[in-house]
């Protein structure tokens, strides 16, 4: 489980090919890796990877071919930047929304506009997701926590203010970007009551 709220920006140092699925490298980028153990969780782009043989200036990561298929982590290349988040624990503030690191589709950046110190946002997302995305609720886009500002028939839009540009993996993108998307968990488990319930 995580919050949203990214830890570090790091960087993909390698990608390994290993019978059918790869074996991800990654470069931390400063992240505090001391108390990670073999087997922790570390949301990468918002997909949640088990981390293997964590060192200071990193660790390691087998990606199966569901997630590759699933998720952007199929189309990363060495030296692309990773939005890096350690798993929540009992001490750590949740400043975001409950994230878990299960991806539920991939989105497109539509739309970068100017807004004063800030800028606008719009993402294009799967049919299937915008029944879950509220305006003024919360998205996981490639692991950060995000307002919805507004929802268009295709898509949904929020704003990133300076310090989310400088601390996050959006400073690199631009429009046509494929992101990772994860909708709220409540929205989902809610669904799931009421078609239980035959409502």
């Amino acid at each position: 489980m995580f919050t949203g709220l990214i830890q570090s920006v790091g960087r993909v140092a390698a990608l390994e090919a290993r019978g059918g699925d790869v074996r991800l490298a990654v470069d931390a980028g400063g992240l505090d890796l001391s108390a990670v153990q073999p087997g922790d969780s570390i949301a990468v782009n918002g997909v949640c990877l088990t981390a293997l043989d964590p060192h200071a200036q990193g660790f390691a990561a087998d990606v199966s071919n569901e997630t590759l298929a699933k998720t952007t982590l199929g189309a990363l290349r060495v030296d692309d930047p990773l939005n890096l988040e350690k798993s929540l624990t009992l001490a750590t503030p949740l400043g975001g929304h409950f994230v878990s690191g299960h991806v539920d589709g991939v989105g497109t950046v539509v739309s970068v506009t100017d807004d004063a110190r800030s800028q606008r946002w719009v993402f294009a997302a799967p049919p299937e997701l915008l029944r879950y995305i509220a305006s003024k609720g919360s998205v996981a886009v490639d692991g950060v926590s995000l307002t919805v500002n507004e929802l268009y028939p295709d898509g949904f839009g929020v704003n990133l203010i300076p310090h989310t540009l400088a601390r996050t993996r959006f400073g690199s993108l631009a429009a046509g970007a494929a992101v990772n998307l994860e909708v709220d968990l409540i929205a989902r488990y809610v669904e799931r009551l009421l078609v239980a319930r035959g409502t």
